[in-house]
C-alpha cells in the first residue's frame, strides 16, 4: 500500500499542471529517473507551493513565539507537570463567537503548555 501510494504521488506530481517545472526537469534530464523515486513531496512541489508553505511556517513560527513571549503573568494557574504556580496565559477567540475564548497556557518553570476550552 505505502508503495502504491508513493507511485501516485509521483504520477500526480508529474501530471500536476500547476506544476510544468518537475515534468520539463525530468524530460530534459535534469533529474535523473532514480531521483524520482527517492523525491520527498517538498521536493517536487512546485515553487508557487514551496513558497506557500513556506510563508505558513513562518506565520506559525511567528505565532509560536508570541505565545511565548507575550501573555499575562499569574499564580492562580497551577502546572500539573511541575506543581508550580509561575504561568503566562494568552486567551484567544478560536471557536465562534457565541462560545467561551480559549486560553492557552505556558508554565515559565519547565514549558510545559495546556489551554483550557
Amino acid at each position: 500500500m505505502k508503495y502504491k501510494n508513493r507511485v501516485r504521488s509521483r504520477i500526480s506530481n508529474l501530471k500536476d499542471p500547476k506544476n510544468p517545472g518537475l515534468r520539463r526537469n525530468v524530460l530534459a534530464g535534469n533529474i535523473d529517473l532514480s531521483r524520482i523515486a527517492t523525491m520527498s513531496a517538498e521536493e517536487m512541489a512546485s515553487d508557487e507551493l514551496k513558497q506557500l508553505r513556506n510563508v505558513l511556517t513562518q506565520e506559525a513560527i511567528r505565532e509560536h513565539q508570541m505565545a511565548k513571549t507575550g501573555g499575562t503573568s499569574t499564580d492562580l494557574l497551577q502546572c500539573s507537570k511541575c506543581k508550580k504556580r509561575n504561568c503566562t496565559y494568552n486567551q484567544v477567540q478560536t471557536r465562534s463567537a457565541d462560545e467561551p475564548m480559549t486560553t492557552f497556557v505556558l508554565c515559565n518553570e519547565c514549558g510545559n503548555r495546556w489551554k483550557f476550552c
